[in-house]
């Protein structure tokens, strides 16, 4: 099995107890065998998950640091060099936030699937005819 791209809303659900989603629990195991791979807005949107469920009270501070520390034994990439200007175009052509966009444009100069459950996102991703990670 080879990597793919993770979009932060798989991650999050596997960071909070009251969370499941089958597509999430599928690249949870898919990313053991072939590693994913991640822009570097990932790590600020996973730390902004986790901090307003600290807020919310679904988890204490020290569970949040636990959370973050389970996430850097796994065999996650980050991309330092996006191309911004393909994102850019990625985001006005499939009306995208850049945010969004960013992973798009990683799976698609990768050439690997996407793990989202960002609706808008899967919907660009297949029009640019890229693999989905798909629930087990």
């Amino acid at each position: 099995m080879s990597g793919f791209v993770l979009d932060a809303s798989v991650a999050i659900t596997w960071l909070l107890d009251d969370e499941e989603n089958p597509l999430a629990e599928s690249a949870r195991w898919r990313i053991v065998d072939g590693g994913a791979f991640v822009p570097q807005v990932w790590h600020l949107e996973i730390r902004n998950a986790l901090l307003v469920a600290e807020r919310r009270r679904r988890i204490s501070a020290e569970g949040a640091v636990a959370r973050l520390r389970s996430l850097k034994e796994l065999p996650i990439y980050t991309d330092t060099e996006p191309d911004l200007e393909s994102a850019v175009e990625l985001a006005r052509g499939h009306h995208l936030a850049i945010y969004g966009a960013v992973y798009l444009e990683l799976a698609r100069r990768r050439n690997e699937a996407l793990a989202s459950l960002d609706t808008a996102l899967v919907r660009a991703a297949t029009a640019e005819g890229l693999p989905l990670v798909a629930a087990a």
